[in-house]
């Protein structure tokens, strides 16, 4: 299922990147590579804040949509 459909505080394992090759390319620049543990932290606005490797990163809904846990 799409990271945006999680609870919020539940960890999550990163099954597989979406979309095409630069959006995966920069997914995982940011961390969020298959097999990694992810956290979603909030949503507000159409926005996401996700805990990945120990940093906190805010996404757009759209990409979040792409990481599948």
């Amino acid at each position: 299922m799409p990271l945006t459909l999680t609870d919020v505080g539940q960890e999550q394992i990163v099954r597989r990147i979406g979309g095409n090759d630069e959006v995966r390319r920069h997914l995982e620049n940011l961390g969020f590579v298959a097999g990694s543990a992810v956290t979603l932290i909030s949503a507000l606005g159409g926005n996401v804040i996700v805990k990945v490797k120990e940093s906190r990163v805010a996404i757009s809904a759209e990409m979040a949509r792409k990481i599948m846990v």
